[in-house]
């Protein structure tokens, strides 16, 4: 399959989660995690459309700021490549996920679940740093998600409102392949880039693509659900290392388009 090299860093879908932790009184400012991308490194995963993973988010207080962080975890990333069956989270190891015994383990203030989801790119070039342990699933260190006010876990974040994350990626969608595209009333084009599964499926992609515009209900006026074969490929660099995304009532999440994120605006 077709690859485009980029001379970028941190690759992560990083926002909505499904399961999120509760508060842990009297975590460590300054856990052990903190440092699990200081010495991430280069990776390149290719043949990635429609694999299953998870991310797992663990939060704590950057000790410079003092502001909430989460360190991001993904299934996709790990040394061994994205298995023939495309699936790096098993469902009942997922729904054996203990919260409480992540956070304590840890030491952190917060641990909170993205997904199941299917990644809807080609390819990513990224830095995965240390690899973490949650219920028997493997998951390297893949970015931080600034957390502003949210204390409740990733599951919070509210839909079709923008949030920006530090992460510097190479992603891309190969000519030919289908992307499913938000228009907002801006004149913004969104793609998805990670399609919500949850731990128990609503809908399943082809039935979600089948649907169209008629399933969303909160969608703001002025918005618009489209699906789209690539004529080109999509190339997404985000400037100045730092994204913008965003999730849909779905618990999808999408990747701003254009310039400063990615070759063109499909």
């Amino acid at each position: 399959m077709k690859m485009k090299t980029v001379a970028l860093k941190i690759a992560t879908v990083c926002l909505i989660g499904v399961l999120p932790g509760i508060a842990l009184a009297g975590a460590s400012e300054t856990p052990e995690v903190l440092l699990d991308g200081a010495d991430a490194k280069h990776r390149v995963v290719n043949e990635m459309h429609q694999t299953r993973y998870i991310e797992m988010f663990l939060a704590f207080k950057d000790p410079n700021t003092h502001k909430l962080v989460a360190a991001c975890y993904n299934t996709m990333f790990t040394p061994q490549g994205i298995p023939a069956t495309k699936d790096t989270a098993a469902q009942a190891l997922v729904e054996g996920l203990d919260f409480e015994k992540i956070k304590k383990e840890y030491g952190v203030l917060n641990a909170s679940l993205n997904g199941p989801k299917l990644w809807l790119p080609d390819w990513t070039e990224i830095e995965a740093g240390v690899i973490r342990e949650f219920n028997g699933i493997s998951a390297p260190w893949v970015g931080q998600l600034d957390m502003g006010s949210n204390t409740g876990g990733v599951s919070e974040s509210k839909p079709y409102k923008p949030k920006h994350i530090a992460r510097k990626s190479g992603i891309g969608w190969n000519k030919g392949t289908t992307v499913l595209l938000l228009d907002d009333q801006e004149g913004n084009t969104w793609v998805m880039k990670g399609f919500q599964l949850g731990v128990t499926p609503q809908h399943t992609y082809k039935e979600f693509v089948a649907a169209g515009m008629a399933q969303f209900k909160k969608l703001p006026d002025g918005w618009k659900f489209r699906v789209k074969t690539l004529e080109e490929d999509l190339i997404e660099r985000p400037e100045n290392g730092m994204a913008t995304i965003m999730p849909d009532e779905f618990f999808n999440v999408y990747d701003l388009t254009g310039p400063g994120m990615t070759n063109y605006k499909p």
